[in-house]
């Protein structure tokens, strides 16, 4: 029986940390070795971080990624690696090193090279041509990373049609609502239709707006799950493959023999010596929590905001508590991903702030165990409104007034931030960054939009759950009940200006995530002058939106490197 045992290392670099991020890789290998793996698979650009942007046109990073790879591949003795760094030849590649036993034994360079979405690496590397494959004794194996595991008759068709019965696929595939799903049954279509055991790992953690979910999987020929990583969080995949197993199903199927010459002149055969064999350690139970949409969407902020506040080194962050549902939200989270001694909540009470919202902020602060900070505002604005008097003579009060409040506040929370060093967490949902329903430079001050991927009635369910995985009251019930305010004058509600959130959630879906114009909208039932209205705003108003911090992505589209309506546009329908 020929077994060979495969781990993948799931873990989550720093872009940029060359070094630190080549100390990780060698540490994961001696688990591997630990572990008993004869391979072992590390993500796309583990070396250098992914994305890495335009550093990638920095000569000095290029150098340094391929200074650590050397010192990398001396420490691989005993092993075969899969790693993913940056060649460099008369071009840069996006590559996977295969090292095996102390040395660099190949290169397979990224052929797909991804340029909608997030991606945009045709603006960077060259795309690779060859699809080796690699003989260890009586094991043959591939590499290839990422979008080229999504395309039918790909490199992953080539090299199993050329004999490779384990390919092995790094990836830095950034995690949304519902990827994870699809892309389990993209792979195991993959394998079925190759005939092959297919090793999938992918990077895990947060770089600026994007997160990684791991979630690594290893099929078998017959497109069934081996072994899984666990999501958001490092881990080591281990699992025992049967290549005869693999061979015994390619002798049924007669495809194979009328496609296998096709594969010939892109796949070249690097043969390598076998390792010596020893004695493994029994395999240990891995069992990874199934998580519910909901679940998934936390943790995923969680991730996204310790990775974003810890590796930019800040250790502690600032809120805003209003008493309102999103700021009430952005606290758990940062309460998660930091701890309560590392997040500082401040309520900034106006002349319009109601009783029932001053006492839930500060309700809300001690169910989370975290310090708060009363600082009003009222004073600061008399001053304002005096200080602009002669210039506003003989007009009336209005959005102006009320946008000066919100100024206010984020004047106070950046001063804060300067004086602690704390990062400024900005609470702004999807919802009313999409309508423009906030104030430059006001309640947009921050250096990092928590929610801003986050639709109102996402943030509802999310504040329910948080509650409820807590097992007790962390957000109060009456932050729940009370309608959205701003409370900017007296008794104002969101719904005075917006669509009910519902409403607003479903047109902003349609027309943001699927590009659905006014009459596909409509033909959903929704009535034509609302939803005229709602894409107006959302047109109007990306020229606020680029000024806004970023935020963590966790639907298909975002706002940010998803979305690129020019500021200057004239288009209406």
């Amino acid at each position: 029986m020929r077994r060979v045992r495969v781990g993948l290392a799931q873990v989550n670099p720093t872009v940029g940390a060359i070094e630190a991020n080549a100390r990780l890789v060698v540490d994961w290998m001696g688990r591997a070795r630990a572990a008993g793996c004869d391979i072992v698979a590390f993500p796309e650009l583990t070396l250098t971080g992914y994305p890495p942007e335009d550093l990638l046109f920095k000569p000095a990073f290029i150098e340094a990624n391929l200074r650590a790879l050397a010192d990398v591949a001396k420490q691989s003795r005993g092993l075969t690696a899969v790693l993913g760094f940056v060649d460099k030849r008369d071009d840069i590649f996006n590559a996977a090193a295969v090292l095996h036993d102390g040395a660099l034994a190949g290169t397979y360079h990224k052929q797909y090279l991804p340029n909608y979405g997030v991606f945009d690496e045709n603006r960077y590397f060259q795309s690779g041509t060859e699809s080796p494959v690699f003989t260890l004794g009586e094991t043959t194996i591939a590499a290839n990373i990422c979008e080229d595991i999504w395309y039918p008759t790909g490199p992953t068709t080539l090299q199993a049609l050329a004999g490779a019965e384990l390919v092995v696929t790094i990836n830095a595939s950034p995690y949304h609502v519902g990827k994870a799903q699809f892309r389990e049954k993209m792979l195991a279509t993959r394998a079925t239709d190759d005939i092959v055991c297919l090793a999938f790992v992918n990077t895990v953690g947060g770089q600026d707006e994007l997160i990684f979910d791991g979630n690594s999987l290893i099929f078998n020929e017959k497109g069934e799950p081996i072994a899984r990583g666990r999501a958001f969080e490092e881990d080591l995949v281990v699992a025992d493959i049967d290549l005869d197993q693999v061979f015994r199903a390619r002798l049924h199927d007669s495809r194979r023999r009328k496609e296998k010459l096709r594969s010939q002149p892109a796949a070249r055969r690097i043969s390598l010596p076998a390792l010596p064999q020893t004695d493994k350690p029994k395999l240990p139970v891995h069992e990874v929590e199934a998580l519910d949409t909901i679940e998934e969407v936390y943790r995923a902020l969680v991730l996204g905001t310790r990775d974003y506040v810890t590796k930019n080194g800040f250790k502690r962050v600032v809120i805003g508590l209003s008493g309102g549902i999103d700021s009430s939200i952005v606290a758990a989270v940062a309460v998660d991903a930091l701890g309560p001694a590392n997040v500082t909540g401040v309520t900034m009470p106006s002349p319009y702030s109601s009783a029932g919202t001053r006492a839930d902020a500060a309700r809300l602060a001690k169910n989370l165990g975290i310090d708060l900070l009363r600082v009003p505002i009222t004073r600061v604005l008399k001053a304002y409104k005096g200080a602009l008097a002669g210039a506003f003579k003989g007009l009336k009060e209005d959005v102006t007034e009320e946008n000066i409040q919100a100024r206010i506040r984020g004047n106070y929370l950046m001063a804060l931030s300067n004086k602690f060093g704390w990062l400024v967490l900005n609470t702004g949902n999807k919802s009313e960054i999409a309508v423009g329903y906030t104030t430059l430079y006001g309640d947009m001050a921050g250096g990092f939009a928590v929610i801003k991927d986050c639709p109102k009635m996402l943030v509802y369910k999310l504040s329910e759950h948080a509650n409820a995985r807590a097992g007790r009251e962390l957000i109060p019930k009456a932050v729940f009940a009370r309608p959205p305010s701003a409370e900017l004058r007296p008794d104002q509600t969101d719904q005075d200006t917006l669509p009910p959130y519902a409403m607003l959630d479903a047109i902003l879906e349609c027309y943001v995530e699927s590009d659905q114009g006014v009459a596909d909208i409509v033909a959903r039932g929704f009535d034509a002058p609302t939803v005229k209205r709602v894409i107006a705003m959302v047109d109007r108003n990306e020229y606020k939106r680029r000024q806004g911090a970023i935020g963590i992505k966790i639907t298909p589209r975002a706002f940010g490197k998803d979305w690129r309506l020019p500021i200057v546009n004239k288009f209406r329908e």
